[in-house]
């Protein structure tokens, strides 16, 4: 399982993505996450967060930031039909034991009101805190964004030899001569596109981030997981 930091990006403005969720597992393992609800986090199933913390309004990892507001998980829902074998229905929410105070740091991303499928060299934004290169130990302190394309399924699954297969339930997107991707520990944090959360970083090739025959595939978010999130966090 590979956890996705941003390969080729730039730093954000501070509290510029007042959504953006800094999920720590009790072993210390590194996800994103987006707020879509004050107590709710909707994430990568493959993100071990038993036992962790998520820290909301956060900028740098280390640094003290008046802006941070921390909570435990209270509960971990992941997706009922998620297959870590083929890489499949890979996400989770995540609900909070403290509601999130709502301000200009911290606020929900509104879930998208159509499962729209972007069409291949759609430019979209992905951010997080992970790795800026194919060393695990590069996690990025501050949150960083890049821009990536996405890619045709087709052409997606020639680089990866149907291993997983790249699903209509999934989003491949990269640069075409590669060094623009996610990476280590940027899993489960929102792929942006036209503006709307269309999707949750999921996986890439190990040690591969940013290589052009390795693109990152996403969990889109189609009309049955929004109504599965939906149902599970009430309204």
């Amino acid at each position: 399982g590979l956890c996705v930091d941003i390969i080729g990006g730039r730093e954000v403005k501070p509290h510029s993505r007042p959504f953006m969720a800094l999920i720590k597992g009790a072993k210390g393992q590194l996800c994103g996450g987006a707020l879509i609800k004050e107590n709710w986090v909707l994430t990568a199933a493959h993100c071990k967060m038993e036992g962790g913390k998520v820290t909301l309004g956060a900028h740098s990892q280390e640094t003290k930031e008046k802006e941070k507001q921390v909570s435990k998980i209270a509960k971990i829902f992941r997706y009922p039909c998620y297959d870590p074998n083929r890489n499949e229905n890979d996400l989770m929410l995540l609900q909070l034991q403290k509601r999130a105070k709502i301000n200009k740091a911290v606020r929900p991303i509104p879930l998208p009101t159509t499962s729209d499928d972007p069409k291949p060299r759609t430019i979209c934004t992905v951010a997080g805190w992970g790795q800026t290169d194919n060393d695990p130990e590069s996690t990025s302190d501050t949150l960083r964004e890049v821009n990536i394309t996405v890619i045709s399924r087709q052409t997606c699954n020639d680089h990866y030899n149907n291993k997983p297969v790249i699903t209509d339930n999934m989003i491949c997107a990269g640069a075409k001569n590669g060094g623009k991707d996610s990476c280590g520990g940027d899993s489960g944090g929102p792929l942006i596109c036209n503006n709307v959360m269309t999707g949750i970083t999921a996986f890439g090739k190990k040690n591969k981030c940013g290589a052009v025959d390795a693109p990152g595939i996403y969990t889109r978010l189609t009309k049955q997981y929004l109504q599965w999130i939906r149902k599970t966090i009430g309204g």
